[in-house]
């Protein structure tokens, strides 16, 4: 029957049809989804200007350090590993970068030097983890603490200024409106996308964790592509370092410590489990923008980073529960 408008009532019927049809796509929408959507409702309603297309861009340019060092933690994760220096190799790197910066004014140089203290760091947690056999979260602990205590050394604490304006101009630069730092995130997410779902190495990756001795079987060197998982991730560092230093126009030596706790937070928000080589590439994306999203919102009320990072870890526990209960169900 035409309503008084004259068009046509949808059926009664419809409603719970229709209903019942979306019921299962909406569960399969990942927890962070929801948290993402939950995040950016409250602080659009509580955040002064959080909405504003210049905040909106800030979110993606902060996050993008971060997803630079969350996309090769998947990695790692899904080979039933962890890095926990990642966060102070970035440092350690870019205090190198920094350095040579100062001493010599090459940029390609300087970032030749920083990926080549990430990759020796990469290779190094690969051979302990591979190699020797160590957990590796006792291995990785390790090379923490020798990648901080070599950052504080070589500083003796301070800053490292003086690094010119070419590298703070890989920050505050754009092209076509979009920071740089962000188009730098899509490049380097879609180099990850085609190594995980289009290569051998990728297949590797999910048998790593997933299927081992499956791989021993077929005559791979499984420590080979294990040890190549965390060299990629110093590479990664190394990268990272570059817009981190241009981020601070000096390199510090205590910049990103513990931004691997952000990293690894970010890859389970995501959907990437411990175990039996489960990941999803696009989850890490919307972990690691959650997380970006909160830090921000936070930051626009006032709160103070010690209670941010306490709600990073509740963020965490918000979307595993989301995910145990859509189990469930």
């Amino acid at each position: 029957m035409p309503d008084m408008h004259g068009t046509r009532a949808l059926p009664r019927a419809s409603l719970p049809a229709l209903t019942t049809a979306l019921k299962p796509a909406l569960g399969r929408l990942p927890g962070s989804v929801w948290v993402l959507l939950l995040l950016t409702l409250v602080f659009a309603l509580t955040g002064q200007g959080f909405l504003s297309v210049s905040n909106l861009l800030n979110v993606g340019t902060q996050s993008s350090i971060l997803l630079l060092i969350a996309l090769p933690m998947t990695l790692i994760i899904m080979t039933e590993g962890l890095d926990l220096s990642m966060g102070a190799v970035l440092t350690l790197c870019g205090v190198a970068l920094a350095m040579v910066m100062v001493a010599t004014g090459s940029l390609l140089l300087a970032l030749a030097v920083a990926l080549g203290v990430g990759l020796v760091f990469g290779m190094l947690n690969g051979a302990l983890v591979a190699g020797l056999g160590i957990p590796p979260f006792v291995a990785t602990l390790g090379t923490l603490g020798v990648a901080q205590g070599l950052a504080l050394v070589l500083t003796d604490g301070q800053s490292v200024v003086g690094i010119g304006d070419i590298i703070p101009l890989l920050y505050s630069g754009e092209l076509l409106g979009i920071p740089l730092p962000l188009w730098l995130a899509v490049a380097f997410y879609g180099l990850f996308h085609w190594l995980l779902y289009r290569t051998r190495f990728g297949a590797y990756v999910f048998a790593l964790g997933g299927n081992r001795e499956a791989l021993k079987f077929a005559g791979v060197r499984i420590n080979r592509w294990l040890v190549t998982v965390y060299a990629l991730g110093g590479v990664m560092a190394g990268i990272a370092a570059l817009l981190l230093t241009a981020r601070m126009n000096a390199g510090h030596p205590t910049a990103a410590i513990g931004l691997e706790f952000d990293a690894i937070a970010a890859v389970a928000v995501g959907g990437t489990t411990f175990d039996r080589g489960n990941g999803w590439l696009p989850g890490t994306v919307l972990g690691v923008l959650a997380v970006g999203v909160l830090r921000n919102g936070l930051n626009l009320v006032g709160v103070q980073s010690s209670i941010q990072v306490a709600a990073i870890g509740l963020l965490v526990l918000v979307v595993l529960l989301i995910e145990s209960i859509k189990g469930k169900a």
